[in-house]
């Protein structure tokens, strides 16, 4: 009996290391070499976006910008986040989620309401020019894309703001501008990051 009980707990001792080989070492290692092939290093680093061999932000990560006088507001601004506080934010990008409320939650409509109110004195034009992602939050709160539409809509007064011609800044939303996945999947979308870091490298000394 005390031969099969010490055979029993060898060959648990031998799963044990094959276990902890294959789990421990093995399977992260593989891991962090596949991450390593070209095309997915980026991706498995965070999609970092680096402008002058320094760290700006994330391409997964919406950030919305706040301007130092809000009366020249020279950035594109991100979708609204539930965790932000006011109807517009900013946001807390160290908080990620929706409101989970429905279309027909009081609260939501407010906040709808406030937000549609604060973007069109912001752009200065009707409340019902105002799209609907520029109101309503996304699932994540971090979304980093905002549709045409919303980036067209800012375009004015990024060009008062920054001194550049709307053309130029409208030129710089299509080149920001990603088509639908695979020709057909989803919708149009604009990175605002990445918009802004040209709108900043573009404008002139002490516009922005």
């Amino acid at each position: 009996m005390l031969r099969g009980v010490l055979a029993q707990c060898a060959t648990a001792v031998r799963v044990l290391l094959v276990l902890t080989v294959l789990t421990g070492l093995v399977y992260p290692l593989g891991v962090w070499a596949v991450a390593r092939l070209p095309g997915l290093q980026d991706k498995a680093e965070g999609s970092v976006i680096e402008r002058d061999g320094r760290p700006v932000g994330s391409a997964l990560i919406g950030i919305d910008p706040v301007a130092k006088d809000p009366k020249r507001d020279p950035w594109f601004h991100t979708r609204p986040s539930a965790s932000a506080d006011g109807p517009l934010g900013p946001a807390d990008p160290r908080v990620s989620g929706g409101s989970n409320a429905g279309t027909s939650n009081p609260e939501l409509l407010t906040d709808v309401r406030a937000r549609r109110a604060a973007i069109a004195e912001r752009e200065s034009v009707p409340a019902a020019r105002v799209p609907a992602d520029a109101v309503t939050a996304s699932a994540s709160g971090l979304d980093p894309h905002i549709s045409p539409a919303y980036a067209a809509l800012q375009v004015p007064r990024v060009a008062r703001a920054t001194g550049l011609p709307a053309a130029q800044v409208g030129q710089l939303v299509a080149e920001h501008t990603s088509g639908r996945a695979l020709g057909m999947l989803g919708e149009p979308v604009v990175h605002v990051l990445e918009l802004n870091l040209d709108v900043r490298r573009l404008a002139p000394a002490g516009a922005s």
